[in-house]
């Protein structure tokens, strides 16, 4: 069982930057898979950055070039760097992990994913 605990929400202005942390209990034996997924009030839970062992595996449109995943296996903790947030970044954001290898393709797929954090809110104000 993948534990995973989300840190660093907060309230910004657009323009500004948040760090999101997810850290989970164990970063599983391999082959493993963890993403950042994010919801709005009133719509579904959507897919934002992908990773996996060897690295990056992508970003949803909507923040490419703005937010960046990263991983630190020493610490067993997840990273999403936001860059020039916007009011439509406002959300509930999760990290999820998954055991199953085939992550390159389902990596922004929420059903892909078995074990999920509390979430972390993010408000950005226009």
């Amino acid at each position: 069982q993948v534990q995973l605990v989300e840190s660093g929400g907060g309230s910004v202005q657009a323009g500004g930057s948040l760090r999101l942390s997810c850290a989970a209990s164990e970063y599983a034996a391999s082959p493993y898979c963890l993403g950042w997924f994010r919801q709005a009030p009133g719509k579904e839970r959507e897919g934002v950055a992908g990773i996996n062992k060897v690295g990056p595996l992508g970003y949803a449109d909507s923040v490419k070039g703005r937010f960046t995943i990263s991983q630190d296996n020493a610490k067993n903790t997840l990273y999403l760097q936001m860059n020039n947030l916007k009011p439509e970044d406002t959300a509930m954001y999760y990290c999820a992990a998954s055991r199953n290898a085939y992550c390159t393709g389902n990596y922004l797929r929420p059903l892909f994913f078995s074990y999920w954090g509390q979430g972390t809110q993010v408000t950005v104000s226009s």
